[in-house]
């Protein structure tokens, strides 16, 4: 079949809607391309991939290209391959976003396995079949490229370096995640797992991968990693600062949902028959998420004495500020250090907290008394640095005994999941 002319003048105005090709066959993986003013690679990208496949591939494929509401020649580009091409159609999006493009492909698919890939193929294609080959037999259920494994080999820049492993070391501290490489552009889902997870998935564009991971992490899915040789894309367009923040609000928008129960994760778990979480139960990994809600509770709390301390004597602040900021600090180490989640043992955790509120009220209290005692008026800098010091005492005093008293039985009764269950159940 001769190939369409790509030269001709780009056609003014909104380009048409280019509805998917139908050749009559039901792929076992369905591979979207998702594209974005991509005229200049989208070719030599897609022609190299289609011959991978169709010389080396023992599956049957499909190569899906998502245009995400491209401004430039990108449509016709993509139309002409999907014309010439047996196995490749096109989806036109009238609106920007990979996380948009990849919900509207996949969950309209037919194919067993989804996957995608970036349009610059950075990652070497003989990864492709590890990568999904543990999904079709059934052993896992999502299935990532690692840049970060240590068999992987990387060619990029220090600075995309630092911020990749700099974002990935932030997951596992604030999300608790277990995966390694969250944004390589190289993954693939069962479809059947992804019907049941993108409908929790808000995020459209970047994050989407991070989110999706989270999701399938915490509802006890299986997740392959397939170490990869990757090549960094010298003319890359991502926009790296507004990614990243995009990327750190979602990931406190996430925090705070998983935190608050909002997501129904649990409720998955038990129809997918996943086992129970095992909770982080590792002394550093709790330190480090009962500082970092210590950090906010503390900050929390003086703001709020301040704004007592306007109306009220000094002592009264105190303990309003503590009171209101112990519960809160109560329900959030519970959820986000200890993972504990659900209404069972509640009110006894609170109680306990409570508890341990009182031990840290008496002595933030004796230490003011005392300054008082001292100075009939002490400076209200040096009021607040006694208690920065008496709260990071009654912080470290609390952390033992949520640990060892209030949070124990959640403790002691991790241990491993057995790896023993019968593979019928992933399927």
């Amino acid at each position: 079949m001769a190939t369409a002319d790509l030269t001709e003048a780009p056609v003014p105005g909104v380009e048409p809607h280019l509805e998917p090709r139908d050749d009559g066959r039901r792929p076992a993986v369905d591979i979207v391309v998702p594209v974005y003013d991509e005229e200049a690679d989208l070719a030599p990208g897609v022609r190299r991939l289609h011959a991978y496949l169709t010389e080396r591939f023992p599956f049957t494929w499909r190569i899906t290209i998502a245009d995400n509401a491209s401004k430039d020649r990108t449509p016709l580009v993509a139309a002409a391959l999907a014309a010439e091409l047996p196995g490749v159609r096109v989806v036109r999006l009238e609106e920007k976003g990979r996380g948009r493009a990849l919900r509207t492909v996949w969950s309209a698919s037919d194919a067993e396995v989804l996957a995608y890939m970036d349009v610059d193929l950075s990652t070497d294609l003989d990864a492709l079949l590890p990568l999904v080959a543990p999904l079709i037999s059934g052993h896992s259920d999502l299935a990532i490229g690692s840049r970060l494994a240590r068999s992987a080999r990387v060619v990029r820049g220090p600075k995309r370096e630092i911020i990749s492993r700099g974002y990935n070391r932030l997951l596992r501290l604030a999300l608790q995640v277990r995966f390694s490489d969250a944004q390589c552009g190289f993954k693939a889902v069962r479809a059947d797992r992804a019907r049941a997870l993108l409908p929790l998935v808000r995020d459209s564009g970047w994050f989407f991968d991070t989110e999706l991971l989270v999701l399938a992490e915490r509802t006890g899915l299986r997740i392959h990693e397939v170490p990869v040789d990757w090549v960094d894309d010298p003319d890359s367009r991502v926009d790296i600062v507004a990614t990243a923040v995009a990327d750190l609000k979602g990931v406190w928008r996430l925090g705070r949902d998983l935190t608050t129960g909002q997501l129904p994760v649990a409720d998955l778990r038990r129809q997918m028959r996943r086992p129970e979480r095992t909770p982080s139960a590792t002394f550093a990994g709790q330190a480090v998420r009962f500082a970092t809600v210590g950090i906010a509770s503390t900050v929390a709390y003086l703001l709020l004495y301040l704004l007592l301390r306007t109306v009220l004597p000094a002592v009264v602040a105190n303990a309003l500020a503590l009171l209101v900021t112990a519960l809160a600090n109560t329900a959030a180490n519970r959820r986000f250090t200890f993972d504990v989640t659900g209404p069972d043992g509640a009110v006894r955790h609170h109680l306990h907290g409570l508890a341990l509120f009182g031990a840290g009220l008496a002595l933030s209290s004796a230490a003011l008394t005392l300054l008082h005692s001292a100075s009939a008026a002490p400076a209200r800098g040096l009021e607040i640095g006694v208690l920065v010091v008496a709260n990071l005492v009654t912080t470290a005093l609390r952390f033992v005994g949520m640990r060892w008293w209030v949070f124990a039985p959640a403790v002691r009764s991790a241990r491993p999941v057995p790896a023993s269950r019968p593979l019928e159940e992933t399927r």
